[in-house]
């Protein structure tokens, strides 16, 4: 099912903050040179920035959403790619900002699998060189 206007421009006009020196900020269809920096840096092509929190676009308590942001972070380390910690925000303060991970040389496949798993409807994948994009999950 496609994402509602209302929830695609929510996703469009976040900004994808990478706490890292080079304070990468993402965002959707923008030239992003800190992150392509942050890629050669670390011999990398392409990265994806996760989420487990409020699966499906549904708000839900904090409870819920640190202990899935903790299998997917312990996902992440079992995994062979460099993760930086970031957070996806509303530039409004119409939604909560969301910790997240910036998941370095994953693959889109991989990343679109995490996605789902974790019940998110959308993630972003960027590849350097290219804006970041919006990848929509079935």
């Amino acid at each position: 099912m496609p994402l509602s206007p209302q929830l695609r421009a929510a996703y469009e006009n976040a900004r994808y903050v990478v706490y890292d020196d080079r304070e990468p900020i993402l965002r959707i269809g923008e030239p992003c040179p800190e992150l392509d920096e942050l890629l050669e840096d670390e011999g990398a092509e392409a990265a994806a920035f996760l989420t487990a929190f409020n699966p499906g676009g549904v708000r839900r308590a904090d409870q819920e959403n640190y202990h899935a942001l903790g299998e997917l972070m312990e996902l992440l380390d079992k995994g062979p790619y460099t993760c930086f910690v970031g957070e996806g925000n509303d530039p409004r303060d119409e939604w909560p900002h969301e910790p997240s991970f910036l998941v370095v040389g994953i693959p889109r496949e991989e990343a679109e699998a995490l996605g789902r798993r974790f019940g998110q409807l959308a993630i972003v994948y960027a590849r350097k060189g290219e804006p970041p994009e919006l990848v929509e999950l079935d």
